[in-house]
């Protein structure tokens, strides 16, 4: 069904006019395409599609990876790094750092424990070209992330 809706969009979009990116360009739907690839929970490779100037977040929700209610709050202090992914070695230089902010939720929420260097959050990190063909891992929830 996501491939057909997917056609769907892109051959409408080549026959209407093409929306405009937060940016301020148009591009068509298809150019603003970025397909990564999630590690399960089972150790199974699964292709996701998001969309430029997108969070990792949504593309993986979307994809049912995450649980979208998992994450209600729009504010990083509150938080509470349920959205945690791990970025493979490769692709991490390609990332913005990250922020004070997101730091300090990542390190909350390893409870004392060692962070992992490739630990980022979800909600922020933000899709970009660049970043077509990002292999992420979805760690195990912690104990006390489970209802």
């Amino acid at each position: 069904t996501f491939s057909l809706l997917t056609n769907s969009l892109l051959s409408r979009s080549c026959a209407t006019a093409t929306p405009t990116t937060s940016t301020g360009g148009s591009k068509k739907v298809a150019d603003r395409i970025v397909k990564l690839y999630a590690i399960d929970l089972d150790g199974n490779k699964r292709e996701v599609v998001g969309l430029s100037g997108q969070t990792l977040l949504k593309a993986l929700a979307n994809k049912g990876l995450i649980d979208p209610n998992s994450h209600r709050l729009e504010e990083i202090d509150a938080c509470s790094a349920e959205c945690e992914v791990h970025i493979a070695q490769e692709w991490l230089q390609k990332l913005p750092p990250p922020t004070y902010d997101e730091q300090y939720v990542l390190r909350r929420n390893q409870r004392n424990r060692l962070l992992n260097k490739h630990a980022r959050l979800g909600c922020q990190v933000v899709l970009t070209p660049e970043l077509q063909g990002m292999v992420v891992a979805i760690p195990e929830p912690k104990p006390w992330d489970i209802p």
